[in-house]
């Protein structure tokens, strides 16, 4: 193995490129997109990752990362495109797809073909395998086809591409092999070799996981909300028992990962999920609960400015996909009544539908500083600065996160509405 091809240059396939050009491979990364292979060319990046813009202006400079529109061949192919949900919630495989159908061409026999993105059951049998046979390579004899989920936490990636386990299956056993030599080249966890299919389910159920235990601690916010009762306070007791963990509530759950992945399961298994399909729709509902309450707190007011801080999906990224922080923003602003304003620090005014303002231009004059994302910059606010500009220094806290030490300043937190009372002009 002396070169790879990586396609798809987004926030897995980037520094998946980079990892494996540091450790001395000839990488060639693609992309449809002229400006990303442009400034890649050049050592400069368009994703927020921790410590990817030294790493690839590195291996960029070292020669062993250039970018291209164009597959090359290679002697093993790494997919790692978007595989989002259409409108009906079934998966759109269409990237995956067209990126198999752009490597076929290319293939020869002994190469090896992984596919990281996320995708549903039997999808590298149902639709990998057969395009590669459609160009007459034989994808069971001539090249090894495997599934490798990528498995890590943005803002940790290039710590964890190395460190994580990884689970590599494979179309044949010997494929496994091959392609979970590929990650032994750079990965020092485990690399475990299975079938294709349970390597699919298991990605899927990671994040499934996930998602139905954030389900439980948002619906124990709505029933706390109900009864009067702080829920972190009954989170933290309730996980001092040995074997109970309850998750933490938020504004609703993003991100390409466990916003989506449940719903591929769903789909290959609609009667057999109920708990996943409820899991999704109560965490589908936090937007709604947030701008209830958001209502709520500013009954009395006539034209209420909400300052909203944060529209990534987590903290200190630059992802807004999926984010349930976008659909919060849309749902205020389509209210005449709110005047609404966005800050984020992380986010680039053209990812996002509407203008974002500075911290001091959003917080001034606002009745309520609504917390959406758990960015540093958020857990210690200025709060002098707060009660300074704000016509109401209120802060309603969806993410659990901020740090108000001002007792000038009304702080709510999602799980804790004890006390909420309406904001008074």
């Amino acid at each position: 193995m002396k070169k790879i091809c990586v396609i798809g240059l987004g926030y897995i396939g980037l520094p998946t490129a980079a990892i494996f050009a540091k450790a001395g491979y000839e990488i060639v990364g693609v992309d449809v997109n002229q400006k990303v292979v442009d400034s890649l060319n050049k050592g400069e990046i368009h994703i927020e990752e921790v410590g990817l813009p030294e790493l690839v202006k590195e291996v960029v400079k070292s020669g062993n990362l250039r970018a291209s529109l164009e597959p090359e061949k290679a002697d093993v192919y790494i997919i790692a495109v978007p595989t989002p949900i259409h409108e009906d919630f079934t998966a759109d495989v269409d990237y995956v797809v067209s990126a198999t159908k752009r490597v076929a061409p290319y293939l020869e026999k002994g190469n090896v073909v992984i596919v990281e993105s996320t995708i549903p059951p039997r999808t590298m049998d149902d639709v990998v395998a057969p395009i590669i046979r459609e160009h007459g390579i034989d994808p069971e004899h001539d090249v090894a086809i495997a599934h490798c989920p990528e498995r890590v936490l943005p803002g940790r990636i290039l710590i964890e591409l190395i460190e994580n386990t990884r689970i590599v299956g494979g179309l044949t056993e010997e494929a496994a092999t091959k392609a979970a030599d590929v990650y032994r080249a750079v990965v020092t966890g485990d690399v475990i070799e299975t079938k294709a299919v349970t390597a699919e389910m298991s990605k899927l159920m990671e994040n499934t996981f996930r998602d139905v235990n954030i389900a439980l601690a948002n619906e124990l916010v709505k029933i706390s909300s109900r009864l009067n009762v702080n829920a972190h306070e009954v989170i933290e007791l309730a996980n001092k028992h040995p074997r109970v963990n309850l998750h933490h509530p938020g504004p609703g759950v993003g991100g390409h990962c466990l916003a989506v992945d449940p719903y591929f399961i769903i789909e290959k298994a609609q009667a057999e999920s109920p708990l996943i399909q409820i899991s999704r729709q109560i965490n589908n509902s936090m937007p709604d609960f947030v701008y209830d309450q958001v209502n709520r707190l500013t009954a009395e007011l006539p034209t209420p400015k909400i300052a909203v801080f944060g529209l990534t999906y987590k903290g200190n990224i630059d992802d807004v996909r999926e984010s349930p922080a976008i659909e919060i923003y849309e749902k205020l602003a389509s209210n005449p009544r709110f005047n609404v304003v966005a800050h984020d620090p992380h986010v680039r005014e053209e990812q996002v539908k509407f203008p974002l303002v500075s911290f001091e231009e959003a917080v001034q004059d606002a009745n309520l500083v609504l917390v959406l994302t758990d960015h540093n910059e958020f857990k210690q606010m200025d709060t002098a600065e707060l009660v300074k500009r704000m016509a109401t220094p209120v802060v309603f806290d969806t993410k659990n996160c901020a740090h108000i030490d001002n007792d000038s300043i009304m702080h709510y937190r999602i799980g804790d509405l004890t006390n909420l009372h309406a904001i008074q002009a």
